[in-house]
């Protein structure tokens, strides 16, 4: 059934239907694959980050290269709907929940037709382009992240205004919070455009993204969030347009671009360890290694059923993302499953899927 258009800060409620709303996710998840402890409860799932995890809080931004609202992105979405998800399918935010029993699919904090009970099952915040350096963000023409915080806010109040202070409280608290955020800080204004090469050796740029990471994690915390898992960089060096960036005419994986990922996730994760002793006793804050995985997938391709790993499926496969990856290819695949990667710089939803299926089953009893 197609929802009509109205925004959720228009809707009259009932006593009887804010009952309901409460009942609704203290109930928590009714079907969910992956294993949650018996007294433990997931309302909902709140993720920030960048067009890995976006599910179209960048469509209306007209400006930006960082959209994809347009086929053939979502041509094995429902409906075959482009969503604003980079992908040709779902992303990372909707296998999250879907994982969880919480719903099929996690909608954009900034779709006009959210209602009561997509805010209390979650949403997302995250929007492709941004980065933890502000710089990233201005590079692609969006917002930076203090607006995701900034959304956050709005969002702990709009849910306080229905369930009031202290169910609020305990419904932030046990939602699970992911954050995915840095491949473009690293690709992009590092790397690729040398913005920040020209500034920093690596090892100090990668202190700053860790400064602003935590930071953000506090932030987070601050609002009542208190099981937060955070994502590090992925294999950078082996996406598609990486390979044809810096992977010489054989299109191999880029050492530096991947050693770079390493440094950062070691020094990111030791960030995230130093925050535990100025958090309370529920809080759990959980360094989350999606590199080793998706390398792993990368190398070892065909024994997970995919057909090519060093292309993407839209146009050529080598470089196309965004803008660039549109309907008037003649290069597009037919059959984005055979792909580790949809375009040149995002997964397919098959290499999602599985994804996020290994990381959760490993990663969400830490977060309980």
């Amino acid at each position: 059934m197609k929802r009509q258009a109205m925004s959720s800060s228009s809707i009259p409620f009932s006593s009887f239907a804010i009952v309901g709303l409460i009942l609704l996710f203290a109930a928590g998840p009714t079907s969910a694959r992956i294993q949650i402890p018996a007294n433990e409860s997931v309302p909902a799932a709140l993720v920030f980050g960048d067009s890995i995890v976006d599910t179209g809080n960048n469509n209306k931004i007209l400006t930006s290269p960082a959209r994809c609202n347009f086929p053939p992105y979502g041509r094995d979405f429902y409906g075959g709907v482009p969503t604003g998800r980079f992908s040709n399918g779902k992303v990372p935010s909707d296998f999250l929940v879907e994982e969880l029993g919480i719903k099929d699919t996690l909608p954009a904090y900034k779709d006009p037709n959210l209602t009561p009970e997509d805010l209390l099952t979650g949403v997302c915040f995250a929007a492709g382009g941004v980065g933890y350096d502000d710089l990233s963000s201005k590079t692609a023409s969006v917002p930076p992240l203090s607006e995701q915080l900034r959304e956050f806010k709005e969002y702990a109040n709009r849910v306080k205004a229905m369930l009031g202070e202290e169910a609020t409280a305990k419904f932030l608290a046990n939602s699970v919070v992911l954050i995915v955020l840095s491949s473009n800080d690293i690709a992009n204004t590092y790397f690729n455009s040398r913005l920040r090469e020209l500034q920093y050796d690596f090892p100090t740029y990668a202190d700053i993204l860790v400064k602003t990471a935590t930071k953000f994690v506090m932030d987070l915390y601050t609002v009542g969030s208190r099981r937060i898992g955070v994502f590090g960089a992925p294999p950078l060096g082996c996406i598609p347009s990486s390979r044809t960036v810096a992977g010489g005419l054989e299109r191999k994986c880029s050492d530096k671009y991947n050693q770079a990922s390493q440094f950062f996730n070691s020094k990111l994760s030791a960030g995230l360890n130093s925050l535990k002793g100025n958090l309370d006793a529920s809080a759990r804050v959980v360094y989350i290694d999606v590199y080793n995985p998706l390398l792993d997938v990368i190398n070892n391709y065909q024994s997970y059923g995919f057909e090519v790993a060093n292309k993407g499926c839209c146009g050529t496969g080598t470089i196309e993302a965004s803008v660039s990856c549109n309907k008037y290819s003649p290069f597009t695949c037919p059959d984005a499953s055979k792909y580790v990667f949809w375009d040149g710089y995002h997964p397919s939803e098959k290499a999602y899927k599985l994804l996020v299926s290994r990381v959760l089953t490993k990663y969400v009893p830490e977060l309980m």
